[in-house]
């Protein structure tokens, strides 16, 4: 079983920084990939991020490339995606997530735990 916890949401104005963190209760973390996803209300879950258990493979999804960047440090159950240059369009519920079955790049739609997730607003 994994717990994780997200934190470091909340309101910020377009151009500014945020970062989130989301720590992991598993003695396993460093063994298996994570990565970020955002939903607003009434859309789908949108995959924004995922890294491999090592942190050596990290993959963004376009609309954020060059401006977020996902990592993680294994030595504190750790993972964190850092977000600059925000836009109003960034305003969502940031969720992070494990997909414990594979030490690469995570499988968006194999997700195996979930946390609750950090709100993000960004305003213009």
């Amino acid at each position: 079983q994994v717990q994780l916890v997200e934190s470091g949401g909340g309101l910020v104005q377009a151009g500014g920084s945020l970062r989130l963190s989301c720590a992991a209760s598993s003695r396993t973390y460093s063994t298996y990939a994570m990565g970020w996803f955002r939903q607003v209300p009434g859309k789908e879950r949108e995959f924004v991020a995922g890294i491999s258990w090592s942190g050596g493979s990290t993959h963004v999804t376009d609309s954020v490339k060059g401006r977020f960047t996902i990592s993680r440090d294994n030595s504190r159950n750790t993972l964190y995606l850092q977000m600059n240059s925000l836009k109003p369009e960034d305003t969502a519920v940031y969720y992070c997530a494990a997909d414990v079955s594979t030490r690469g790049l995570p499988d968006p739609y194999g997700m195996d735990y979930w946390g609750k997730g950090t709100l993000v607003t960004v305003s213009s």
